[in-house]
């Protein structure tokens, strides 16, 4: 039988296939990811958000330049003085503010024991969990505490502590030998399994106690006497440019820890204080900068660097002075905003987005990196099409609160350039509205950044326009547009207060948690901060 011209080209077409299905190609390799979590960083301490900045920082540097920087990170806030405890049950939940657990007890958020806004099961759908399913190789050191202990205990390896010390056995160093190790145990295991790495440090966040060589470099020392102001040193870093002796009014939190009893601030303001607390964040920070590198090199010396998508952030910012404020308790931008730098396979180098993203939206996106379903329980956005150029931001508006003190508390929006800060705190006794074109103002200054003696000190004159706009009649209707959006964002995101100039919505009025019983404890919560 001979084959005809047609039947020969039939075959010839069909060679390849059947080649291809007799030795199919290899899978695609599958990314690992090391995310990297800082305690308490506000974005403008880094260089990639500040080029002023004096922190030295150079792997972050080229993390930045070998990736990319959003510029609208943000947490979306907390019910509770530690803000850390809901910023890191959004981070590995992904879900919103008032639809995670409050495991303290005190009811901080009213929906905690509501299974339609909370599932019970939610454990099970975090971030070690789907990824152990997915056939991931989970790891993790980090601090202990104000987290999210059911999520945490889900890594296959969990190594943490709280290392807030000035030398390498107890400061962050050992978070960084941690990882180290367990690279070395992946190794010498021939483990090909896919890794995530949640790698997070103690430090910046109070005590700041660095490392003396880098505390010298800042000029720093770790002042233990809060009748007197640390000795001044012209390598500390200058005072920042919203910088206030004192914030203009009550901020609502009465005995908030971090603005009264952090050691070596208190409740100091002055120049000298400031400046000294700031070269002690920064040399904790440079150490956390240099740890980072080790284990960067440790992955690129395995071949496995080219493989790894590296998330830097923070659970939250920082204020340090800024508006005369020192905590996390606020809705400024230093302390709203996270830094987040992201390197990996797809992300041009040297690029920025502004992103607008939350911290819960950091699980969507692991997972579509990796190519694995999110879990149902997931409320995030995947903003890997940002990440790979695909588009500019994954929202148009953001949402913020802060009610960790008295309620209903500190709710902020953001659209565009327009932000509106909403301040009902204190029984009533403040009720302050604050209004900013952040392009025009992105300082958030305010009339007292204009005081003669402020300006003396930082050597900055803001412009005129750079003030807070809510009272000044030619942005009224910006104003009510900012208001009508943030009552929208409050209602879509079941927040359940409502501030004294918005309809009450028939929502009863949530207990106040200061006297609601600890869980298992039948004791009334402390009324001090967290």
């Amino acid at each position: 039988m001979r084959f005809r011209p047609a039947s020969a080209l039939a075959v010839a077409l069909l060679l390849p296939s059947l080649l291809a299905a007799a030795n199919p190609a290899p899978a695609a390799r599958r990314p690992n990811l090391l995310i990297v979590v800082v305690d308490d960083q506000s974005p403008f301490d880094l260089k990639a958000y500040d080029p002023a900045s004096v922190l030295r920082s150079p792997e972050l540097d080229r993390l930045a330049a070998r990736g990319m920087v959003i510029d609208g990170a943000y947490h979306m806030g907390a019910w509770v003085g530690g803000v850390c405890t809901p910023s890191r049950h959004m981070m590995m939940s992904g879900r919103t503010v008032w639809h995670i657990p409050d495991g303290s007890g005190r009811g901080a958020n009213p929906h905690s024991s509501n299974p339609v806004l909370v599932p019970p099961d939610l454990p099970e759908h975090t971030l070690a969990a789907v990824f152990n399913r997915a056939g991931y190789a989970t790891m993790r050191t980090c601090k202990v505490g104000n987290s999210y202990e059911a999520a945490n205990r889900l890594f296959q390896v969990r190594r943490d502590a709280t290392k807030r010390g000035g030398d390498d056995a107890s400061g962050s160093a050992w978070h960084a030998e941690q990882v180290l190790a367990y690279l070395g145990e992946r190794e010498t295991a021939r483990d090909q399994r896919p890794f995530l790495i949640h790698f997070g440090f103690s430090h910046p966040h109070d005590t700041r106690d660095g490392k003396p060589d880098l505390l010298a470099q800042y000029g720093a020392t770790n002042h233990t006497d809060p009748a007197q102001p640390p000795a001044a040193h012209p390598r500390q870093p200058p005072l920042p440019a919203n910088y206030l002796p004192a914030h203009p009014f009550p901020h609502g939190h009465p005995g908030l820890r971090d603005e009264v009893a952090v050691s070596g601030v208190w409740e100091r303001r002055d120049p000298a204080t400031i400046r000294n607390e700031i070269g002690r964040q920064f040399a904790c920070s440079e150490n956390i900068d240099t740890q980072l590198g080790r284990v960067l090199r440790r992955l690129e010396a395995m071949g496995e660097l080219e493989h790894t998508y590296v998330f830097y952030t923070a659970d939250h910012g920082m204020a340090i002075g800024r508006h005369g404020l020192q905590g996390k308790q606020n809705l400024y931008e230093h302390t709203w905003r996270v830094p987040l730098l992201v390197q990996g396979p797809g992300i041009r180098p040297g690029s920025r987005a502004q992103g607008n993203v939350y911290l819960s939206d950091l699980l969507a996106t692991y997972c579509d990196l990796a190519g694995i379903p999110a879990p149902a329980t997931n409320e995030g956005r995947s903003f890997r099409p940002v990440l790979e150029g695909r588009a500019a931001t994954v929202r148009d508006t953001l949402y913020g609160v802060y009610c960790g003190g008295t309620r209903p508390g500190v709710r902020a929006v953001r659209h565009g350039d327009w932000k509106l800060v909403q301040h009902d705190v204190l029984d009533g006794k403040v009720r302050e509205l604050q209004l900013f074109n952040l392009r025009e103002n992105p300082d958030e200054f305010l009339a007292a950044h204009h005081d003669p003696a402020v300006v003396a000190l930082t050597g900055r004159r803001p412009a005129p326009h750079q003030v807070n706009l809510a009272g000044d009649p030619r942005h009224a209707a910006k104003l009510r547009e900012m208001q009508a959006l943030l009552l929208a964002e409050m209602r879509r995101h079941d927040d359940p207060f409502r501030l004294w100039d918005q309809p009450d919505d028939g929502l009863p009025r949530p207990p106040n948690p200061d006297t609601a019983p600890r869980a298992g404890k039948g004791k009334a919560a402390p009324k001090t901060g967290e």
